[in-house]
This record gives structure tokens, C-alpha cells and sequence, in this order.
């Protein structure tokens, strides 16, 4: 190992999914560095790389969901639907690495295991699992929100002798389901789009949920041949809607309170949006997020159209949601969720009721004693969200400290994109950022343009180290906090914006909720005063 030729490079970037691909274009294009990414998977695509499960899709609108760093990308590119499916963000992602010639400076089928500071050459180095070591000036994660798979114990799985998949790591192969027993455990936004077509599918669909969600119609659906030259000829007018509203959507709620409206005219407004569709729905008012009374106003309207949608009663009051506020878990949008619930091949099984036990060769065992005979479990189960794909690069900092224990307590940053004691390091849509309550690709974009140009002031300023200063990140930290606390939010226990999915794992309220368009002004502050906060030197 100690003669092992290590591959240097001015920066690294771990991913090479929307942030990662942006990023090395920006490095690479705009500043001149010698700048690579490293990506454990033989293509790019990230998230959509590795979500390939029946009925993945994204839930925002396609045009929306791209970059628009490059208009020419824009132009050339057609979506063919409202909200595009994986394959075909996946193709996207490909077109834009071919047309930026990036897959060049991709090193694939590397997937890291450390990442350890040097304090005295001040260089990060690299292992990856096969062995081979890498090094840098600065490291850049991309590793994404939800990339971590969460794959809970389940007593006995072992035993289990018939098919297991995880939505978050599906195979690259079709998976027969016909003719097959097929019981899903989840509930969540990757289980609300797969079961409605494993249903399809399947002989037998048993749905093992522990928590219902609330979930809204997509009304997706193809676009018209006239959308794409009506849309280019409107580029400016998308981006400027998308940068004034907090969520990175080209919509914002109106400054009406839901519980101040009139109970005709908000009936009409809640109809109207329904039938639209879409993560527009959770905007129809201003308040929904902040004032208990106008949720459960809203809340108490999808509980009644699940009990319209769902044919027998018993189902429809399991699948109804009633210990959260509505918008305080990521809001799904689906396609036939709660209408699947009708079909005579598919039974929900209420977890709260009984909890999974165990499995035997051929059955998912209940503490009641009931026994479901499967062929394939299908866990959709999210995500060690926001800090587990970051925890698994194995960073150890200053004084070898390792991000696992910096972050015991819950996860500490400097705007969502630095972290004391990790030198020269930058994370794209941090803990601490709005990340995953917006529209990605605008957040991924505002963290990429402000990690260049801090890059371009240390290289203007002949500085060579950065580092966030501990008491400005106990102080975002906290701020973060404070505004998750004015919110309706933090009232969704079993949340994975509070890490409540994971066992042992630290309840805070990771993302920063006062709206992607309070942030950039923020990060924009903190550019313009030298970046305080930061410890720079040569």
C-alpha cells in the first residue's frame, strides 16, 4: 500500500449526481482547477442512479427540476412529461455530462471509505474501497440528502428465503412480480409511488405500513409538443419565480390565511388546487405550516378525500393520517394511491396495530400471531437522510476527530455547507440548509455558485485554508432551530427531517426552514463581509 501511486488533484468531489456534475463543471470550466469526482456507481445520476424502483418519479415539475446555469441545456432539451420519471432524469443527467464533456474527469466504480485530514501537508487523502488512495487541497461532498439507504432489523430476516429488494438500491434488472405474493413495508414517498404499480403487477399485494402519510394527486401527465417552445421563450421568467419563492418552485402561496378565508371560497381554493395537482396544493394558502388551526383545516380536507377514494371504511380511517400536522413530512404526490387500496389483490396490514415479529423461510411473521406468506419484500423504508451518506465517507478532521462524534449530539455546520474542525471542506445541501424542503436542483445550484466563488476569493487572496469557526456554527445551528420552533414542523415526530426513522439517531431538526430565498440572502451577507465565519488563511 505504501508504494501505491496516489492520485493528486487540486480538489475532489465525491458524487456525481446533480451537485457533483455542476460543481465539477464550475471547478473545472470556470476557475481552472484541476478538479475530479469520484462516484461509486459505473454511470452518473446520483439519486436517480440507484432509485429505479417501480413508479420512481420525481415531484417537481420537469421543467423546473434542471439546471438553468446553461440556457443552451434548456433549449435542447425536451421533457415528455409533468413530472419526468427516473429513466428519463437519469438520460437528462447523461446529456448534460456528454454535452459538458465531464464523464473525462470521473473516476466510477470507486466508492470511498475514509477521508482523512493531513494536518501537516493540509491535504485531504482518499481511500476508496478497492484500495486506491486519492488526495486533495479541498473536498467537496455531493453525495446527496437521500442517498442512504435505510435498512431497518427485522428479527429472522435471514431466514428469509424469497426475494428482498430496498427501493433505494434497486436492481438494474426487471423484477418479475406476477404470479407473486408481494408484501411492501413503508408508507413513504418511494413506497406511495411503488405500490400502486407492483399492484398492477402483482398476484397478492400485502402493504405493511407503521405510519399513514398524507399524499396528493400529480395529475401527471404527458406534455404538449407546444409546451417546450412556449417554455424556452419564458427561460427568464422561470428562473426569476423560482428565485423569489422559498421552496425553489415557480409558485408561491398568496398572503391569505386559510383560517381567515371564508369556508365557501376555501372549499373552492382547496377543490380547485386538488384538481391541479402537485406539491402546488400545500401552497393554496400562506399559513398551513404555521397555524394549527388552518392545518388541520387542510388536514381534515385530504382525510375526507381519502375517505371518498377508499371504498371500505376500515382501510380509508388506517390510511388516514391524524398524528401529524399536514406539510410537516415530506408532502408525496402520487399517481392512484389511495385508489389501489380498492383492488381485490391488495390488503393493508396496520403495523400499529401489530408489529412485524420476525420471518421464516416464507412468511413475515405479526407480534399477533398472524402469518403473511410472500415472495418478494420490498422495503421501502427511506433513508438515513441528510447526515448518513455523509457519515459513511468516513471524514476524520483536526486532531482526528471523526464526523460520527463531532456530530454525537446532532449534526453542527456553518450554513449547511462547512463544518468546524473539517478544513477545506464544503458540503453541497448540508444539514443546516433548505436542501430537502425545496426544489432541488435550485438549491444545489445556489450551493454550487457560492462554493466557486469562495473558491475564487481564496485563490484571489493566495489563501489555501478555510475552515468554519465552531461558535458561528453553534450559532447557525441554533438558528436553525429557532426557526424550525416557529413552525408546525417539528410536530411530526416520526419524521425524517428530525432523524426519528433511524434508531439511537439524535432528534434535531435538520433543514433550514425560512425559505431557500431568506437563505441565499444569508450566504449572500456572509460573502459580502469576507466570508466572517470562516477562518482563512495561507
Amino acid at each position: 500500500m505504501s508504494n501505491q501511486k496516489i492520485q493528486h488533484h487540486e480538489a475532489l468531489i465525491i458524487g456525481a449526481g446533480f451537485s457533483g456534475l455542476y460543481q465539477l463543471y464550475c471547478l473545472r470550466d470556470q476557475l481552472n482547477l484541476d478538479a475530479k469526482i469520484i462516484e461509486a456507481a459505473d454511470g452518473v445520476g446520483g439519486t436517480w442512479y440507484w432509485n429505479r424502483y417501480p413508479g420512481a418519479r420525481c415531484d417537481s415539475e420537469s421543467h423546473t427540476y434542471c439546471y438553468y446555469f446553461n440556457d443552451e441545456i434548456l433549449k435542447e432539451w425536451k421533457w415528455s412529461e409533468r413530472y419526468p420519471a427516473q429513466e428519463e432524469i437519469q438520460n437528462y443527467l447523461n446529456y448534460c455530462a456528454d454535452k459538458l464533456s465531464l464523464k473525462k474527469d470521473i473516476y466510477f466504480n470507486e466508492r470511498i471509505c475514509s477521508c482523512f485530514w493531513d494536518e501537516h501537508k493540509e491535504i485531504w487523502s482518499l481511500t476508496s474501497e478497492s484500495g486506491k488512495i486519492y488526495s486533495s487541497k479541498f473536498l467537496i461532498t455531493a453525495v446527496g440528502c437521500l442517498s442512504s439507504t435505510n435498512k431497518p432489523e427485522i428479527s429472522q430476516l435471514s431466514a428469509f428465503e424469497g426475494e428482498i429488494y430496498y427501493t433505494g438500491e434497486w436492481p438494474h434488472k426487471k423484477i418479475e412480480f406476477r404470479n407473486k405474493s408481494v408484501a411492501v413495508i413503508g408508507t413513504g414517498s418511494s413506497g406511495i409511488q411503488a405500490i400502486p404499480v407492483i399492484a398492477e403487477e402483482a398476484k397478492q399485494l400485502f402493504v405493511l405500513q407503521r405510519t399513514p402519510n398524507f399524499s396528493v394527486p400529480a395529475r401527471n401527465h404527458k406534455l404538449e409538443e407546444s409546451f417546450h417552445s412556449e417554455f424556452i421563450s419564458k427561460i427568464e421568467m422561470w428562473r426569476e419565480k423560482m428565485f423569489d419563492s422559498r421552496h425553489g418552485h415557480p409558485w408561491k402561496a398568496p398572503p391569505r390565511k386559510l383560517c381567515e378565508t371564508d369556508e365557501r371560497e376555501r372549499s373552492a381554493i382547496l377543490e380547485n388546487n386538488w384538481e391541479k395537482g402537485g406539491l402546488r396544493f400545500r401552497e393554496s394558502f400562506d399559513d398551513i405550516i404555521l397555524d394549527e388551526y388552518s392545518n388541520e383545516i387542510i388536514s381534515e380536507f385530504i382525510r375526507k378525500k381519502i375517505y371518498e377514494i377508499v371504498e371500505d371504511a376500515e382501510t380509508a380511517k388506517s390510511l388516514s393520517p391524524v398524528d401529524h400536522p399536514f406539510g410537516t413530512k415530506r408532502p408525496p404526490i402520487d399517481t392512484n394511491y389511495f385508489e389501489t387500496f380498492n383492488r381485490n389483490n391488495v390488503e393493508l396490514i396496520n403495523l400499529k396495530n401489530s408489529p412485524i415479529k420476525s420471518c421464516d423461510k416464507n412468511e413475515i411473521i405479526l407480534e399477533d400471531g398472524k402469518k403473511i406468506s410472500v415472495d418478494i419484500l420490498v422495503f421501502a423504508t427511506g433513508f438515513d437522510a441528510m447526515t448518513g451518506s455523509l457519515q459513511k465517507l468516513g471524514l476524520i478532521g483536526k486532531n482526528g476527530i471523526r464526523l460520527e462524534d463531532f456530530w454525537r449530539s446532532g449534526p453542527q455546520t456553518y450554513l449547511g455547507l462547512a463544518i468546524p474542525n473539517f478544513p477545506n471542506l464544503f458540503t453541497i445541501t448540508g444539514p443546516g440548509s433548505p436542501s430537502v424542503l425545496t426544489n432541488m436542483p435550485r438549491s444545489i445550484e445556489q450551493h454550487v455558485d457560492w462554493i466557486t466563488q469562495f473558491l475564487r476569493y481564496l485563490m484571489n487572496s493566495n489563501m489555501t485554508k478555510v475552515e468554519a469557526k465552531a461558535i458561528d456554527a453553534e450559532n447557525w445551528t441554533e438558528y436553525v432551530t429557532e426557526i424550525a420552533n416557529k413552525t408546525l414542523m417539528p410536530k411530526a415526530g416520526h419524521s425524517w427531517y428530525l432523524g426519528a426513522n433511524i434508531p439511537g439517531k439524535p432528534r434535531v431538526f435538520m433543514p433550514y426552514a425560512n425559505g431557500l430565498n431568506n437563505y441565499r440572502d444569508e450566504c449572500e451577507t456572509v460573502a459580502a463581509g469576507g466570508y466572517t465565519g470562516f477562518k482563512i488563511s495561507s
